[in-house]
């Protein structure tokens, strides 16, 4: 399929650069999609960031030259990207639980991550629900913040906002101020819910908003406004849950998008807002994910 092919002839270039500089936006051109498609389908799929299979590989490769050569260790750390003998080693430590210099002795045990590749598994899932629909432009606005790819963390996480703002009283101002549901969605959802990648920040960064949506009677006054173009979305609905399993729910809607529905559908993802559409009551929750799509 040529989904697999994309994928991997990513990690082709990906296992060919270990010990170059490897660019994201060259890693995302071989899988025919923006850096922040690839990186969110690879994380989804594979349960790992591309940064941290990268470093797995790197080190994992580290460890062979050491113990099966005379190279020295300094060589080893300038040749994957370590500047310093010194976080190479605190890398090394971390991953294979000893200093590189003991690599050498008889009897150790390292950690070897193999080259990761993609296929199609059937698993005899439970079915998925799912629908297509084309949504008219509409304008959103709420609280902003930029998120990070490669779990930098300086960067806040969609997660803190939400806790923040339901902390300190922004999510109830929003609540106050966000007016009317539009016409397009079911009136008994929510009325604060979130989105990201709707417009471009920096490499390996994306936007996220915790969101109303504009009506003629929201007070939109000190917010972040964004506009949506008209777009076609593939959208995954939830079974009810309790509040507390938002989190596992929410990552396996978005987990089973990646890897079973995209692969095998006959559609692509593409650059655009992704939403969470949130409903229910005080004990039950539920959610929908949009996600911009076309057909192939």
């Amino acid at each position: 399929m040529d989904w697999l092919k994309r994928m991997n002839s990513a990690l082709d270039y990906v296992e060919s650069n270990l010990a170059n500089e490897i660019d994201m936006k060259v890693v995302a051109q071989k899988a025919c999609c923006s850096s922040y498609n690839f990186q969110k389908m690879f994380s989804f799929i594979t349960e790992i960031s591309i940064a941290e299979y990268v470093r797995r590989r790197r080190l994992t490769l580290a460890a062979f030259e050491i113990q099966n050569s005379d190279i020295k260790i300094i060589d080893v750390a300038l040749k994957y990207g370590y500047e310093s003998p010194v976080s190479f080693t605190r890398a090394f430590q971390a991953l294979h639980g000893i200093v590189p210099s003991l690599a050498r002795e008889g009897g150790v045990v390292l950690k070897a991550y193999p080259r990761i590749s993609f296929q199609i598994s059937i698993k005899g899932e439970s079915e998925m629900e799912y629908r297509i629909e084309t949504k008219q432009a509409f304008d959103i606005f709420g609280i902003e913040i930029i998120g990070s790819l490669i779990g930098d963390e300086s960067y806040k996480n969609p997660g803190q906002l939400w806790r923040e703002c339901q902390k300190d009283g922004m999510y109830d101002e929003l609540f106050e101020n966000s007016g009317d549901l539009p016409s397009f969605i079911s009136q008994d959802l929510c009325k604060i819910h979130g989105a990201a990648n709707y417009r471009k920040t920096e490499e390996n960064t994306f936007p996220y908003i915790l969101c109303s949506f504009v009506s003629k009677n929201s007070n939109t006054e000190g917010y972040k406004i964004v506009h949506i173009p008209e777009q076609t979305y593939a959208i995954f609905p939830s079974k009810s849950f309790k509040w507390d399993e938002i989190s596992t729910v929410r990552c396996s809607l978005e987990k089973r998008f990646y890897s079973e529905w995209l692969p095998t559908s006959n559609y692509e993802k593409v650059d655009g807002a992704e939403f969470e559409i949130y409903g229910g009551n005080t004990e039950y929750g539920y959610i929908e994910l949009w996600y911009p799509v076309v057909k192939k």
